[in-house]
């Protein structure tokens, strides 16, 4: 059935006409349908009640689409073997194995004697044979932890879309939806705060705006309305107001569906010309400057993120979709200083065998010598395999994957894993109030009406009846229609659903036995004239509606903060109910004898209060207006108003956020609260939940007063002055979505501290999204959060409980352990192999450790040491040390003690067995044997004892802080003593059972005991390497400090310049991070220009021909914007900067006090595509 037949609209009808904008929009409703009653008649769908049948609803899914977009197919697990295969270090040891392999079948007749007996040479092919199944295991192993690693990021990011739920009214009620649940024809109600999930036309509106900069880039919020601009694009935001809106498109028709259609065929044309660029970009390589240039910028456009401001927390680690990127991720490489010792290895072992075989013993050259120079090059790869920390990334990758697992479990939905880690830096949080530190289950228990306090609900009889009909209709019409209060489940209290605040006063409605939905059904919600809705600015919210009395005329309701709505009311209802003079003495009274105790208290006070506007005959507090009302004149409409009551709302603390608190303090974290709320409201809530104490050196500041302390006289915001009010700041009320922003960037900023500030900041509005966003790591509330906060945050409190930040805390310091514990081990068998291997070459031509015996010690090393120390449980004892802060190295001194002592130890042992081990167990000598000699027990004891000096230090390693016990809570922990278990089994088999394939040969129970012995040797020493004082070692032990993020400081040589040269030299900063942005910016374009012209123009609509047009005519506009801009820059750029020589030092502050100059940091490129390819957020835009 096609959708013409079914609901007189047609996909492409439809599609066509969401090509409209503002005005031109209104009027192609008007002239193919009339009006938006008829547009609801042809889709089959009412205003009102919304869809009701279930298999229509299913009907529309196959007509119209579903609302979903499929995402990018996976890799294959084919395709990730291939990308394991990619390194060349395994490439060189392929071929090296397939050489060995080969040769080992040919023999000539007279050099048989060179290669040791026939048995020998029938078994030398086992050894090219071993190596390459090795590879072939480590390949498997890397590519199936890729492939699990990438699904369970999918798994995430699909768990962050799916559980994205929307209002829609069917079967004539409001109920919650999944997105992908939506269909052509739905009613959805749209509020502040939401993620538009379609395409959709308003049939109603209150004071609507809607930020469409995802989609356009136009900054300023777009008013919508009916008679304005009548539609709602899928992936912008509302900022202001509500709605209710008929769906249009959904899925791969909607705008974004649309053009991620188009960037997913730009994106296949653009790989393709990338692989033509590769050979030209390796050319260039050389040249290459610092650049953003993002791994997939259709995806990074997608997300919506800023490429440029896209965050990276103080350790750079960035890990989505499965890739890595670390701040050591130089060191993951085969550096120089690694490839070097491998080729000094592979040169000594072909000199010394020269020398020997051609020099001293003067034989001929023979073909089989190739069989040495291959083995040669072998042990040297292998080598540089060993050295080559390769698990780090998967260290990291296991530890953040299985903590974002576990903390699901603890209300934490972790949307971005590098939130993770850095949260257990964190240094300070600044926490809302509302939910997070209290229940947010609001309820009224005091009362100021009609000039008389009461302490309990009032009697509906006891009220006036003026007042009480005032009241009621001020609290059941002045409030979304969404807010409700629906009965609980038997024994339980009635849910709140919505705005909690209203469901307070809902709430206090039904407690005097009246209904408010009565109300509402009398006044509707397409009948009010004017919705003035709540935003921070306003701090209250006022709805005009239709007298019904004789009178005739308009009524407007406010409720707000008591404070602020005092502030515009004239008159006081007394207990009469006649209105009376409230003068400025009076309102004063008010504050002190009924507002400040019930703020004392810590209830939050809300004032309620209307205003009549009638056209004949006003009384006292009544406004004569002629003509018509200007409604959208705020200013002139709320004011004059007459105070109904006020009332004392009780938000109580949760009882386990006290503890919490504590947890923090001890844990060397500080928590401010910011708030919207009453100082003296403010004060009582950070009393109860420990925030403050009495007697100690805090401050408590509104907004107001915090603004004027941070600001110099020309109202410019002071690093200095801000550092003299957050060390001591602990409440900040009264406070602006702005006043937080400037509060977080203030202590990032600050040079204050020693390892300078790690700032984590909770937001539930739509305005906290710079906050969230500017903060290290981002908390919004998953229930009473908007979508707008969501998107901006980095985890998503589930539970909007505080307890749930404390156990993120706790998740992260583990994170952070787990990766120090496995550098702290890998490290230690790095040194050791390395030198093993390198001092084997020089003295004895060859090396202790075969290259399959080392492929093995590799696995054991990267793979299963990763799994085990990174899935660590987190325990209390991590909240009993202070936060490292941003500038701590990642390897302390005593982590370096640590792998310096244990590599000592192994060393000593090690060589004390490879040059007297076969007089110490009385077995033949294995150093010098030949090409392809058999397997002896002496070399076998080497490498057995070198694999339990590993095992046992991998138990050494899991304490890094040098703790004594060691084994604490090693049974908390299954996957590790599984693996270590597992590693011991298979060693047991490969050295009684490995042969020729793994160079080993059996050994006795005896010579087990001692290798056994001689790892738990390693615990032993463990303990005396612990009593070294760490302190007393030099600082420069440690290692990976944050070196990363460069700050470069354009200095005046003379010393001299005054403020406009300084001004310039600021925007010559301020052009080169704009020049660096573009070239990102211009890929971006060039992928959407070139997947438009791919697209038929029968598909793309009249918008996408003339974003065409518009493209073409920007490009060619941009680029001449962009010669002229670069030639200017360069011309007026400093010679010291164009000659390179500009001053940097990792140690350098990031501004400079004296001329308030930023810098510009600069990340490796590593780091910064690591920024553009996981972007922050995943809101599609373009």
């Amino acid at each position: 059935m096609s959708g013409k037949a079914a609901y007189e609209c047609t996909v492409e009808e439809l599609r066509l006409l969401m090509d409209y904008r503002g005005t031109e929009a209104r009027d192609k409703i008007v002239q193919d349908y009339g009006d938006m009653k008829e547009l609801c008649r042809r889709l089959k769908t009412s205003p009102t009640h919304g869809l009701s049948d279930p298999s229509d609803i299913e009907r529309r899914r196959q007509i119209f689409g579903a609302n979903y977009i499929p995402p990018q197919k996976p890799k294959a697990f084919l395709q990730l073997v291939w990308e394991a295969l990619q390194d060349i270090t395994l490439i060189i040891l392929v071929a090296a194995a397939i050489i060995s392999l080969g040769l080992s079948f040919y023999s000539p007749p007279h050099d048989s004697e060179l290669g040791g007996d026939d048995s020998e040479q029938q078994a030398s092919w086992i050894e090219g044979l071993a190596i390459l199944v090795s590879v072939v295991v480590v390949v498997l192993v890397t590519a199936g932890n890729d492939y699990t690693k990438e699904r369970q990021f999918r798994g995430l990011q699909q768990k962050i879309e799916h559980e994205h739920k929307f209002s829609v009214i069917r079967n004539g009620e409001q109920t919650q939806i999944f997105v992908t649940d939506l269909v052509v024809g739905d009613i959805c109600m749209v509020k502040y705060g939401d993620l538009i999930p379609t395409d959709g036309i308003i049939i109603q509106s209150n004071d609507l705006k809607v930020d469409e900069s995802s989609l356009t880039g136009e900054s300023d919020f777009i008013k919508k309305s009916v008679d304005t601009d009548p539609f709602l694009l899928s992936g912008t935001h509302v900022m202001e107001g509500s709605g209710k809106v008929v769906v249009t498109a959904v899925g791969l028709n909607s705008q974004t569906g649309i053009i991620m259609t188009l960037l997913g065929a730009a994106k296949s044309v653009e790989e393709e010309e990338m692989k033509k660029r590769k050979k030209q970009g390796k050319k260039n390589r050389k040249n290459k400057s610092f650049s953003v240039e993002p791994h997939d910028a259709t995806q990074s456009l997608l997300a919506g993120t800023d490429l440029h401001n896209s965050k990276v927390p103080g350790d750079g680690v960035v890990i989505t979709d499965g890739e890595t990127h670390h701040h050591a991720q130089a060191n993951l490489k085969p550096d120089k200083k690694r490839s070097f010792i491998a080729a000094l290895t592979v040169i000594i072992l072909i000199l010394r065998f020269c020398i020997e075989e051609y020099g001293i013993k003067a034989r001929p050259i023979s073909v089989l010598d190739v069989q040495y120079f291959v083995k040669f090059i072998i042990i040297g790869v292998t080598v540089l395999v060993v050295a080559v920390p390769e698990g780090l990334p998967l260290a990291v990758t296991l530890a953040l994957a299985y903590s974002v697992k576990k903390m699901m479990k603890d209300n934490n939905l972790v949307r971005h894993l590098d939130a993770c880690e850095t949260m257990g830096n964190a240094t300070a949080i600044c926490s809302d109030k509302t939910g997070t530190l209290t229940t947010n289950r609001m309820t009224v228990v005091r009362s100021y009406i009609g000039k008389s306090l009461y302490k309990e609900i009032p009697k509906w009889d006891q009220l006036n009846e003026n007042i009480r009909s005032l009241m009621l209709t001020c609290i059941s019409v002045n409030s979304s229609y969404a807010s409700q209060v629906v009965p609980g489940e038997k024994g339980q209290l009635p849910k709140q659903l919505g705005n909690k605040t209203e469901c307070g006063l809902l709430g206090f409605v039904m407690a005097m036995g009246q209904s408010y939905q009565r109300v509402r059904d009398e006044v509707p919600e397409d009948r009010l004239v004017k919705v003035y809705t709540f935003n921070s600015v306003r701090k209250s919210m006022s709805t005009v509606i239709e007298k019904n009395d004789t009178q005739g005329g308009y009524r407007l309701f406010s409720k707000g903060a008591s404070e602020i709505l005092l502030g515009k009311c004239k008159f006081i209802l007394g207990a009469d109910g006649t209105a009376q003079v409230f003068r400025q003495q009076d309102k004063d009274e008010m504050v002190r004898r009924v507002i400040e105790p019930m703020a004392c208290d810590g209830l939050r006070t809300i004032c309620l209060a209307y205003k009549d506007f009638v056209a004949s005959s006003p009384e006292n507090n009544q406004i004569q207006y002629r003509g018509q009302i200007d409604w959208d004149d705020e200013n002139a409409v709320v004011k004059d108003l007459t105070c109904i009551a006020i009332v004392g709302i009780q938000d109580p603390v949760r009882p386990e956020v006290p503890d919490a608190i504590r947890k923090c303090q001890r844990a060397g974290i500080t928590v401010r609260m910011v708030t919207g709320d009453n100082v003296n409201t403010a004060r009582s809530i950070a009393m109860q939940c420990g925030i403050i104490e009495p007697g100690s050196d805090f401050l408590i500041l509104e907004g107001r007063e915090f603004n004027a302390r941070i600001r110099d006289q020309n109202g410019e915001i002071r690093q200095e002055l801000l550092d003299q009010v957050w060390p001591r700041l602990r409440v900040l009320a009264r406070s602006s979505p702005t006043d937080k922003y400037t509060l977080v960037k203030g202590m990032i900023d600050s040079t204050y501290s020693a390892n300078r500030e790690v700032v984590a900041v909770t937001g539930d509005g739509t305005n906290d999204g710079p906050a969230l966003k500017k903060a290290d790591v981002g908390f919004a509330m998953g229930i009473a959060g908007t979508d707008v906060a969501k998107e901006a945050s980095d985890i998503i409190l589930t539970d909007d409980n505080f307890t749930s930040i404390v156990k993120a805390v706790m998740w992260g310091r583990n994170v952070y352990d787990s990766i120090a514990k496995f550098l702290q081990f890998q490290l230690t068998v790095n040194v050791v192999a390395v030198v093993v291997a390198f001092i084997g070459a020089c003295a004895i031509e060859d090396s202790p450790l075969k290259a399959v015996q080392m492929l093995w010690v590799n696995l054991i090393m990267d793979t299963f040491a990763a799994l085990a120390l990174a899935t660590e449980v987190p325990t209390e004892e991590l909240l009993r040390r202070k936060p490292y802060g941003r500038t701590k190295a990642l390897i302390s001194r005593t982590m370096m003690k640590n792998i310096i002592g244990h590599s000592l130890y192994q060393l000593v042992v090690i060589f004390t067995l490879v040059f007297v081990g076969e007089r110490i167990f009385d077995i033949d000598n294995g150093r010098y044997a030949k090409l392809h000699a058999p397997p002896t027990q002496h070399f076998t004891i080497v490498f057995n004892t070198f694999v339990m000096l590993t095992l046992f230090n991998e138990i050494n390693a899991r304490k890094i802080h040098g703790q004594r016990n060691i084994f604490e809570g090693l049974l908390r922990n299954p996957i590790y003593y599984c693996i270590l278990g597992g590693t011991f089994i298979c060693q047991i088999f490969i050295v009684q059972f490995g042969g020729f394939f793994f160079s080993t040969a059996a050994l006795t129970a005896d010579q087990w005991l001692w290798c056994i012995f001689l790892g738990l040797g390693d615990l032993l020493w463990g303990q005396v390497v612990t009593s070294i004082p760490s302190k007393k070692l030099p600082k420069k032990l440690t290692a990976f400090s944050e070196g990363t993020e460069i700050p470069i400081i354009f200095e005046n040589p003379k010393g001299e310049g005054d403020e406009d040269d300084m001004d310039n030299r600021s925007g010559q900063i301020l052009w080169l991070r704009g020049l660096t942005r573009l070239q990102t910016q211009i890929r971006v374009v060039n992928a959407f220009r070139m997947g438009m012209e791919r697209r038929e123009p029968s598909l793309c609509g009249p918008s996408v021909q003339r974003l065409r047009e518009i493209s073409r005519q920007l490009q060619l506009q941009q680029a001449q914007e962009r010669s002229h801009r670069a030639s200017t820059l360069l011309s007026s750029m400093p010679a010291s900067l164009m000659a390179g020589g500009n001053r940097s030092s990792p140690s350098s502050p990031t501004s400079d006090p004296s001329t308030d100059m930023p810098s510009v940091r600069i990340k490796p490129a590593s780091a910064r595509n690591s920024e553009a390819t996981h972007p922050k957020t995943s809101t599609s835009a373009v």
